[in-house]
C-alpha cells in the first residue's frame, strides 16, 4: 500500500500462558498520527513492545514499508529500521548526562576513538531546543524533575531520526507549555513523511493531533476509526465496552473533625517549601494544585517523611506528632501513595502480593515469620476490591500495566486503619475506567472518614472531585479555594501569582 509504512496483522503474545493480545492488527501511514486506546491491560504497550523489539511476537506478521519482516526485531534491529519508542516508563541512566542518555550507545567520537563531549552537547543542545528546552546539556539526568526527564526521552527518539515513531503517554508529566511544544514538534514530524504511534489516556489530547484511532480490549482489536468521524463517547465506549455515565463520580460526605493541621512548614528538598499551612478535616478530599515546581508533590514528601521538614509542625487528631521517615507516618495513620510509583511506590522485581502486603508485614506474621497463605489471601482481597488485572498475586509488578502497578500502590495501603491518605498524581498514565475505580476508591475513604489529600495536574479532575483547593506557586500557598465557588480561570490565576 502506497504511504504505508507499518502494518501488523494476526499478533499473538502471551505470558506464562496468558494471552496478552489476541489475532491484533494495526496499520500506520507517513505523514500521520494513529492513536492506539484501549484500557490498561488491553495490550497497546504490549503490541508497541513487539513492534520495537522489546518483545518478541508468538505468531503474526510484521511489515515495514510493505515488506514482510522474516525475523524477531530486537531493539537494535528495529531502531536500524527506523522505529523509536517513548516508553511510558522512563528508560532513562540517571547517573548519565542529558547528551550522554540522549546519545547513548550512539556516541560521538573523534578520528582517534576518543568521545567528543563538546560536540555532543552541540547537537544534544539542537534536539532540546526542538522542544524549546533550556537545559544543559551537561546535568546529570537525575537532577531534573520527572517532567524535564520526559523531555530528554522524547529528544532521545527525535535524535535517532526515525520514520516510525511510538509515543507511550508523552504529556502523561508534562506541563501544558510542554505539551503545547511536544504538539509542535508532532506536526513538524508530520510535515516530514513520519508516521506516529500515539497511545494516550488523556482523551481531550486526541482532537488536536490524531488523524486515526485503534481501538483494543481485552488484548483483542476492536475497531479501527477517523477521527473527524467519531466522538470521545464513542471512543470511551469501544475501550470499555460499556457507557460510562459519570466522568467524576464525587460524593458529598459531612465534613468531620479536623484530623490534620499544618503549620508553617518549610523544606529545602526540591524546589522548597516555605512556611506552608493548612487544615483537612475527616471526610474531606483536599487537592493541591499548581503549575510544575510548585511544591506541591515536595508539601507532600515533608508531611509523610520521605524529605526531612527544616521547619514547621504537624498535628494529627490535635496532638503534635514527630515524623522523621515514611515509617513513623506509617505508624501514625498518614499513608502516601507517591507520583513516581515505579521509583517510590513499588519493588517492581517482587510479587504483587509481596507488594501489597510489604507496610503490613505485622498483619501477614506471626512471631517474626511471614504467613504464606495468609500473605495471599489478604492481597487477593485487594486484587478483587481493585479489579486489579493479573494472572496470580504471585506475578511480578514489572509485568502489570501502568494502570494495574497504580492500583497495587492505592492497595497497600487499604489494608491498614488509616487516619489520612494522600495520593499524588494517582491517574497519571491510567485509562478513564481505572481513573473511575480510583475516584471511587476515594469516595470509600471519605465514607469511612478518612482524610484525602489529592495532587493533580489535571484541573478538571481537581475541580471534579475535590471539597478544597490548596493553589501553590514557588513552594508556598497562593489561596485556598471552595471548590464548588471556583473555576479553571481562577486557580490558574493563583498558579501563578509569583
Amino acid at each position: 500500500m502506497a504511504g504505508e509504512l507499518l502494518r501488523a496483522e494476526h499478533v499473538n503474545k502471551s505470558f506464562s500462558g496468558v494471552a496478552a493480545l489476541q489475532d491484533v492488527q494495526f496499520d500506520l501511514k507517513a505523514g500521520e498520527v494513529h492513536a492506539l486506546l484501549g484500557e490498561n491491560g488491553a495490550g497497546k504497550s504490549t503490541l508497541m513492545k513487539i513492534i520495537s523489539g522489546v518483545y518478541t511476537k508468538d505468531t503474526g506478521d510484521l511489515f515495514i514499508k510493505g515488506e514482510k519482516i522474516s525475523h524477531d526485531l530486537t531493539p537494535h534491529s528495529a531502531q536500524i529500521m527506523g522505529i523509536g519508542i517513548i516508553h511510558q516508563e522512563l528508560n532513562l541512566c540517571p547517573h548519565l548526562t542529558v547528551a550522554e542518555n540522549i546519545f547513548l550507545n550512539r556516541e560521538f567520537a573523534s578520528t582517534v576513538g576518543v568521545l567528543d563531549k563538546k560536540k555532543q552537547n552541540q547537537e544534544a543542545r539542537q534536539y532540546l531546543g526542538q522542544l524549546n528546552l533550556d537545559i544543559d546539556p551537561a546535568t546529570l539526568t537525575n537532577k531534573l524533575p520527572v517532567s524535564k526527564q520526559q523531555m530528554v526521552e522524547i529528544c532521545k527518539t527525535l535524535s535517532m531520526n526515525a520514520n516510525i515513531v511510538i509515543m507511550d503517554e508523552p504529556t502523561s508529566a508534562l506541563t501544558e507549555k510542554e505539551i503545547e511544544d511536544l504538539f509542535n514538534v508532532i506536526a513538524m514530524l508530520k510535515q516530514k513523511g513520519k508516521g506516529i504511534i500515539y497511545i494516550s489516556h488523556r482523551l481531550e489530547e486526541l482532537s488536536r493531533i490524531v488523524d486515526r484511532v485503534t481501538i483494543l480490549r481485552d488484548g483483542r482489536y476492536v475497531k479501527t476509526l477517523n477521527f473527524a468521524d467519531t466522538s470521545l463517547p464513542e471512543i470511551i465506549s469501544l475501550m470499555v465496552g460499556r457507557t460510562l455515565t459519570e466522568k467524576f463520580p464525587r460524593i458529598e460526605v459531612a465534613r468531620g473533625e479536623k484530623v490534620l493541621e499544618v503549620k508553617n512548614l518549610s523544606s529545602l528538598h526540591g524546589v522548597g517549601v516555605k512556611d506552608v499551612s493548612f487544615d483537612l478535616y475527616k471526610g474531606e478530599l483536599l487537592a493541591f494544585a499548581g503549575l510544575m515546581g510548585a511544591g506541591r508533590t515536595e508539601t507532600m514528601r515533608a508531611i509523610s517523611g520521605a524529605d526531612k521538614m527544616s521547619a514547621g509542625e504537624v498535628r494529627l487528631n490535635g496532638k503534635p506528632i514527630q515524623i522523621k521517615s515514611p515509617k513513623d507516618a506509617i505508624r501514625q495513620g498518614l499513608f502516601c501513595a507517591p507520583e513516581d510509583r515505579k521509583r517510590d511506590g513499588l519493588c517492581v522485581r517482587m510479587s504483587l502480593a509481596e507488594n501489597i502486603t510489604l507496610p503490613s508485614l505485622d498483619i501477614v506474621s506471626k512471631f517474626g515469620v511471614i504467613l504464606n497463605t495468609l500473605e495471599t489471601v489478604k492481597s487477593s482481597e485487594m486484587v478483587k476490591n481493585l479489579k486489579i488485572k493479573t494472572p496470580s498475586v504471585t506475578q511480578y509488578c514489572k509485568n502489570l500495566s501502568g494502570g494495574n502497578q497504580q492500583k497495587v500502590v492505592v492497595g497497600k495501603w487499604l489494608m491498614r486503619d488509616a487516619q489520612v491518605v494522600i495520593f499524588d498524581e494517582p491517574t497519571r498514565g491510567i485509562d478513564v475506567a481505572s481513573k473511575i475505580e480510583i475516584y471511587n476508591i476515594i469516595n470509600d475513604l471519605k465514607k469511612n472518614g478518612i482524610g484525602v489529600m489529592f495532587v493533580s495536574s489535571e484541573l478538571p479532575e481537581v475541580l471534579g472531585m475535590s471539597d478544597r483547593i490548596i493553589v501553590m506557586c514557588n513552594g508556598r500557598i497562593t489561596k485556598e479555594l471552595i471548590t464548588k465557588n471556583t473555576n479553571q480561570e481562577e486557580i490558574l490565576h493563583y498558579a501563578t501569582q509569583y
